[in-house]
């Protein structure tokens, strides 16, 4: 597997993990902190669950950002992720830099993932987290009825994920009305039953093809 700085060229990221709560930065505006929900699925038919990302974007002096730091302390329902998800994240900002055009070099982004399970993997959270990053830069809130479930690229487009039926069942019993999945999705085998879930729980599905497109449905902003 590759190192995880080495997904970003030519941003400069720095991963480490974090053994207390998030950190402050040193200098700049007050950080900003917003929570996205990330649907997730389980092994052996176990039904899907929704995990809470916390992100926090703080401004600092240092130059030679964006640096991504992993709360993984498990203190107040944390959860240890693994190198799939952490790959996820690191594109996640990758994507948000393009997006926002701004090489982010005085970023410090904190993570932590909140879930019922010990660990938490797999890249199908990176879109949404992308979106969190955005909300945060930007100063946006994010709508509470919607969710998203979607790979995303360095250059911030959306891919497929698995087990959606499973997760659009978790959303809505979590009270999400509405779920943004990649555009692609249909081309999946369980597009049927994705449809039928939707269709059985009242869950709104919204395709859409880049980081753009899901910002805009996840905040009702054009950016």
């Amino acid at each position: 597997m590759e190192k995880l700085t080495a997904l970003v060229p030519p941003v400069a990221l720095i991963v480490a993990l974090l053994p207390t709560g998030f950190v402050a930065a040193q200098t700049g505006p007050a950080p900003t902190i917003v929570s996205v929900p990330a649907l997730g699925v389980q092994d052996n038919g176990l039904p899907g669950f929704v995990n809470y990302i916390l992100i926090q974007l703080d401004r600092t002096e240092a130059q030679d950002g964006p640096t991504v730091e992993f709360n993984e302390y498990n203190f107040g329902g944390g959860s240890l992720v693994g190198d799939e998800w952490k790959e996820g994240m690191l594109r996640a900002v990758q994507a948000v830099t393009k997006a926002v055009g701004d090489e982010g070099r005085d970023w410090l982004i904190t993570i932590k993932n909140r879930s019922v399970t010990a660990i938490t993997d797999g890249t199908s959270a990176s879109a949404v987290v992308a979106v969190g990053i955005m909300a945060a830069y930007f100063g946006d809130p994010i709508r509470q009825d919607t969710a998203l479930s979607g790979q995303i690229t360095p250059d911030g487009r959306l891919d497929v994920v698995g087990g959606l039926p499973e997760k659009i069942e978790a959303a809505a019993a979590a009270h999400y009305r509405t779920v943004v999945i990649p555009r692609d999705q249909n081309q999946m085998p369980d597009w049927t039953a994705t449809n039928d879930a939707a269709s059985r729980k009242r869950v709104r599905l919204i395709q859409v093809g880049t980081l753009n497109e899901a910002y805009q449905a996840m905040t009702g902003k054009i950016r």
